[in-house]
């Protein structure tokens, strides 16, 4: 079996052209096997990885955006209550319009 070479070669209608040849160093079948069986086992764990991670990082985000709208929820509710609690008493305010009203302690 002879020895693999890279080669590139260049022409083009105006300039002169080249060619470049490269050897290459032989790799054995088996060694070749070896090498992209353990590239395929890394690429699977670290794809793994990924997917564990990518996964967690969604859940945490699904319960972030869950708190932040509990979070306006309960902020919506507590404007409503304050809201409420100082409601201005309409018929009072109806009985001493244009008299100045002062509070007793």
């Amino acid at each position: 079996m002879s020895q693999p070479t890279l080669t590139v070669t260049y022409s083009s209608p105006t300039n002169a052209p080249f060619s470049h040849t490269t050897p290459l160093s032989a790799i054995a079948t088996a060694d070749k096997t070896t090498h992209l069986n353990s590239l395929r086992a890394a690429i699977t764990d670290l794809q793994t990885r990924i997917n564990t991670e990518l996964t967690q990082r969604m859940d945490e985000d699904k319960i972030a955006a869950e708190q932040l709208k509990e979070g306006q929820v309960e902020e919506a509710q507590h404007k409503v209550k304050r809201a409420k609690s100082e409601k201005v008493d309409e018929d009072a305010e109806e009985e001493n319009y244009g008299e100045e009203v002062v509070e007793e302690d």
